[in-house]
C-alpha cells in the first residue's frame, strides 16, 4: 500500500508524471515558477527526498544533475487513493459512493450507463 503524500509532494509528482515519468531538478523548478506560489529550493529538495523515502521516486545522477524518476504511475496513485477514499469514507461500500455521486448530480444517469457499458466490455 502506498504511503500518503502531502499536497506539495503531489504537485511535484504531477510535474514528473506530466513529463513522462522523469524530470531533472531544473525542469521541476522551472515548472514550479510558472505557478502562483513561490517555492524555496531547499523545500523542494526536501520534498523530493521524502518522495524517494516513501518509494515514489528514485534519483539518478547525470553528471552533477539529479533526475527524478517516478516509481509509481499516476494511474497507480489514483487507484490507491480511490481505494483509500472508499474504505475510509464509505467503509468499502462502492454502492454508497455511486449513490452519492448520483444523488448529488456529480454523475448523470447517462454517464452511469456509459460506465456500465465500459464494465461489460472489459469484464464481460
Amino acid at each position: 500500500m502506498l504511503q500518503q503524500i502531502s499536497g506539495s509532494e503531489f504537485v511535484l509528482m504531477k510535474i514528473i508524471w506530466k513529463n513522462g515519468g522523469s524530470a531533472l531538478y531544473s525542469y521541476i523548478m522551472d515548472e514550479l515558477e510558472k505557478g502562483e506560489s513561490i517555492w524555496n529550493k531547499n523545500t523542494v529538495l526536501t520534498l523530493l527526498s521524502r518522495l524517494s523515502a516513501k518509494g515514489y521516486l528514485k534519483t539518478d545522477k547525470i553528471g552533477r544533475r539529479n533526475e527524478y524518476i517516478a516509481l509509481v504511475t499516476e494511474q497507480e496513485y489514483q487507484a490507491a487513493q480511490t481505494c483509500n477514499f472508499v474504505d475510509k469514507i464509505y467503509e468499502g461500500n462502492v454502492k454508497g459512493l455511486v449513490s452519492t455521486l448520483l444523488q448529488q448530480d456529480i454523475i448523470s444517469a447517462d454517464e452511469l450507463k456509459e460506465i456500465e457499458r465500459f464494465w461489460e466490455e472489459n469484464n464481460g
